[in-house]
C-alpha cells in the first residue's frame, strides 16, 4: 500500500528561505523536518518537499499549485503576499471561471493559481496541476487514464474540455481534477508554444512499503517512452518526474546514525530503482 504521495520543489540552496516565506503566509502551514539538504513543510498536513539540490534544476509553469478559496479576499492577500519579488502569468482579475483568480511565479520561482470558488473533493490546501504543452499539448487526459488506472484508491473527479471557439484547441482540456491514491491532482492542456516543459524541478515522490510495489510503480512509469534517472528519480512517457522511494527511508535518515545513513547514502547514490534490502544492509554496515 502506497503510503505517501506529494510534490518535491527543487532549490539552489535556498529551500529553507522558501520555506520560512510559505510558513508564513500559508495558513495553518509549519516547518516539519529540516536536513539541510531537505526541507518538509506541511500545509493543513499536506506534504511539501523543497529539495536543495543545487543549480541543475529550476520549477516552472509547467506544475503549479492551485489554492482555492471561497473568499475573494483571501486570493487577492494570497496574490499579494506572493507576487512580492515575482511576476504575474495572469493578473488578478475578474475571468469567466472565477470572479477573482491570479496565475503568479514567486520569487522562487515557483507558480501559484490562486482561484476564487469551491476546492473540489479534497482537502487539501494545495493541489498540483499538470498543463500538458508543446509535444505533450492534448495529452492531459491520456495521462489522467494512465495514472487514474496504476494507482489504487484512484477516480476522475470531472474533465472541462475546451469548445470550439473557446480559446483553445476543442475537446482539450480546460481542467481537470482526478486523484492518484487519494491524492487530488490537477491538469491542463495549451495549445500556446511555453519556453519551458515538465522537469525535475517539480516531482511527485511516491513512498511504497516493499520493494514489489517499487518495482511494479517503477516498470509501469519508465514503459513506451519514459526513462529511468538516478537515486529513484524517472520521467514518464509525459516528461514527468517522479520519485519512487522506500516509505523507511525517511526514518532511517532521521534516525539520528549519521555514520550509518552516511553509507545508505552512498548506497542510494549508485543505484537508479532504489533497492530496499541493499539500502537496509548499507545502513546496517552489513557487507555480506
Amino acid at each position: 500500500m502506497i503510503q505517501l504521495i506529494y510534490p518535491c520543489i527543487w532549490f539552489d540552496a535556498n529551500g529553507k528561505e522558501a520555506a520560512t516565506f510559505y510558513s508564513g503566509i500559508f495558513p495553518d502551514t509549519r516547518i516539519s523536518a529540516d536536513s539541510g539538504m531537505v526541507v518538509t513543510i506541511e500545509c493543513g498536513g499536506q506534504k511539501l518537499m523543497l529539495l536543495n539540490g543545487g543549480p541543475v534544476f529550476t520549477p516552472n509553469p509547467s506544475v503549479s499549485f492551485l489554492i482555492a478559496n471561497e473568499d475573494e479576499k483571501e486570493t487577492e492577500r494570497l496574490y499579494n503576499e506572493l507576487i512580492n519579488g515575482g511576476f504575474a502569468l495572469m493578473p488578478l482579475n475578474a475571468y469567466p471561471f472565477s470572479k477573482k483568480y491570479g496565475w503568479v511565479q514567486d520569487k522562487y520561482g515557483v507558480s501559484w493559481q490562486l482561484f476564487t470558488g469551491e476546492r473540489g473533493d479534497t482537502t487539501q490546501y494545495f493541489t498540483p496541476t499538470l498543463m500538458f504543452i508543446n509535444k505533450q499539448n492534448g495529452r492531459a487526459k491520456e495521462a489522467i487514464g494512465l495514472y487514474t488506472e496504476l494507482f489504487p484508491g484512484s477516480k476522475t473527479e470531472g474533465i472541462m474540455e475546451y469548445a470550439e471557439g473557446g480559446g483553445d484547441t476543442a475537446g482539450n482540456v480546460q481542467h481537470a481534477q482526478f486523484h492518484i491514491s487519494g491524492y487530488t491532482l490537477g491538469a491542463m492542456d495549451s495549445s500556446l508554444a511555453h519556453p519551458f516543459n515538465f522537469n525535475e524541478g517539480i516531482s511527485l515522490v511516491v513512498e511504497c512499503d516493499t520493494q514489489e510495489e517499487i518495482d511494479h510503480y517503477w516498470n509501469a512509469l519508465i514503459a513506451d517512452g519514459g526513462a529511468e534517472s538516478q537515486c529513484g528519480w524517472l520521467k514518464d512517457k509525459f516528461g514527468l518526474s517522479w520519485q519512487i522511494i522506500p516509505a523507511q527511508l525517511g526514518r532511517l535518515m532521521a534516525a539520528g546514525n549519521q555514520e550509518a545513513s552516511g553509507r545508505m547514502m552512498q548506497a542510494l547514490m549508485k543505484m537508479k530503482k532504489l533497492d530496499i534490502a541493499a539500502l537496509e544492509a548499507a545502513y546496517k554496515g552489513d557487507k555480506s
